[in-house]
């Protein structure tokens, strides 16, 4: 679609006001907006300006909005309408005035940010007359409120897949093939594409269970020669795949030509698990083996009011990362040399387990990257870290994208499903849905009843 010159009438853009969730979930998000304009009430100036201090994302996506509405302005003041960027957008202004009509602090009798950007978003309704006024927010309950004082309120949809019901497996099944073809693969490892797929086409690195009855093999497409290529379960540093997927994900992992990998399953399916096997199987390709996970506080609360130093504070959220080393180790005597090795690696810092914002500003060159939770960063944070892969670096995502712990992300709108949607079918990248739990037996009934 053709981007729309701003010479048409201001009756005819729209003004979107947007609200503290999209800068921080999207810091360029000022530049999305088209031909429209785009109000920034001065409450989100201040909420971001709480946010500059710090290295976590939202403090960096906060430094990095007002570093470009500085850039922007220029010479000119702010309650000025500036243009955005370029001929094809619109122009964009901070608003300090608020709705002479309608207070909302004293309709909800709480006086807060939220319902101050609502006194401003109605000021600016009522101050732009005959011109289609919205309120763009991440927050649900706040675009509630303001729809139900008759002001239109919607998502951020820019980074927002369509679907989730749709979203990419990575894997499929194929029924009645031939058990000639089925043998050949066996014996040779490799099988030509086409006489299996027929009129069907496959993305790269697309696994398939190839299947006659009780017989069938493992393979993934090689779409260089395009030919199946068998899949084996075997062992990474002690632990088996159980089941197709399993080894699937395993393969992705271990295969040097797939440089990015991302992992879907519920809990208990073995992502992190699997990830972490195979990178300590690949250790001697890679300096360091980084398994990192963004920190979410339980209940919006800060890490702050826990106990302890900063080491002590981040120990509850990296203990997750930990149990899976701690179930590798578990796999070997003390005596094993493999035990010994995995201390080794965790003292010399070879593996490092650590919360994602730690690893901002280091070079991601040689080293097997781990990211756990993906499902809890936002499309940019994905982006962010991918954009920083360096020579000989591998990436892993694993996460659960209907498990979301942060407020403002859900299942059609996080990094990972964003990922799984838009890199699908790139010859570096493979993607596996986990299916079957492999935790426990009760594990599995959670998971299937509750």
């Amino acid at each position: 679609m053709a981007k729309t010159s701003v010479t048409k009438s201001p009756e005819s853009r729209k003004i979107f006001v947007l609200d503290t969730s999209v800068i921080i979930y999207d810091h360029t998000a000022i530049k999305n907006f088209k031909e429209h304009d785009v109000v920034i009430p001065i409450t989100v100036l201040e909420e971001l300006d709480n946010f500059k201090k710090g290295n976590d994302t939202k403090n960096y996506a906060a430094r990095e909005f007002t570093r470009y509405i500085d850039k922007l302005s220029g010479s000119n003041t702010l309650q000025d309408w500036t243009r955005i960027n370029g001929k094809s957008h619109g122009y964009f202004k901070i608003e300090l005035n608020y709705s002479k009509k309608i207070n909302t602090e004293k309709v909800f009798d709480e006086r807060k940010g939220d319902h101050r950007i609502l006194n401003t978003a109605l000021y600016v309704v009522e101050s732009n007359p005959g011109r289609k006024v919205i309120l763009v927010t991440k927050d649900i309950n706040l675009r509630i409120k303001a729809k139900s004082f008759n002001l239109q309120a919607e998502d951020y949809e820019t980074g927002k897949i369509k679907t989730v019901d749709e979203l990419y497996t990575g894997w499929s099944e194929i029924q009645k093939v031939s058990p000639e073809k089925i043998a050949a693969i066996y014996q040779k490892g490799t099988s030509p594409a086409k006489e299996i797929l027929k009129k069907e086409t496959s993305l790269p690195n697309h696994y398939y269970v190839l299947k006659n009855g009780s017989q069938s093999v493992l393979s993934r497409y090689n779409k260089e020669d395009e030919t199946f290529r068998r899949v084996v379960k075997t062992a990474a540093f002690g632990v088996i795949p159980k089941n197709a997927e399993q080894a699937f994900a395993l393969d992705a992992i271990m295969n040097p030509d797939i440089k990015l990998v991302s992992i879907q399953g519920v809990a208990g399916t073995g992502k992190t698990l699997l990830s972490l096997a195979g990178a300590l199987e690949l250790r001697r390709n890679y300096h360091q083996i980084y398994l990192a996970r963004p920190i979410v506080p339980l209940s919006n609360k800060d890490i702050g009011y826990l106990p302890g130093d900063v080491n002590s504070k981040l120990n509850p959220y990296m203990e997750p990362l930990w149990d899976n080393l701690k179930y590798i180790r578990s796999l070997f005597s003390e005596k094993d040399k493999e035990h010994k090795q995995l201390n080794e690696m965790v003292e010399s810092q070879k593996l490092v387990v650590c919360p994602l914002a730690y690893i901002r500003g280091r070079s991601l060159s040689n080293v097997f990257f781990i990211v756990d939770e993906a499902q809890n960063l936002t499309p940019h944070e994905v982006k962010t870290i991918i954009t920083r892969a360096g020579e000989n670096t591998k990436i892993v995502f694993t996460g659960d994208v209907h498990q979301i712990d942060t407020p403002y992300l859900d299942a059609q709108s996080n990094g990972l499903s964003y990922l799984i949607e838009k890199v699908k079918g790139q010859h570096l990248y493979a993607h596996i849905t986990l299916e079957k739990g492999e935790r426990s037996e009760l594990a599995n009934l959670a998971n299937d009843l509750l």
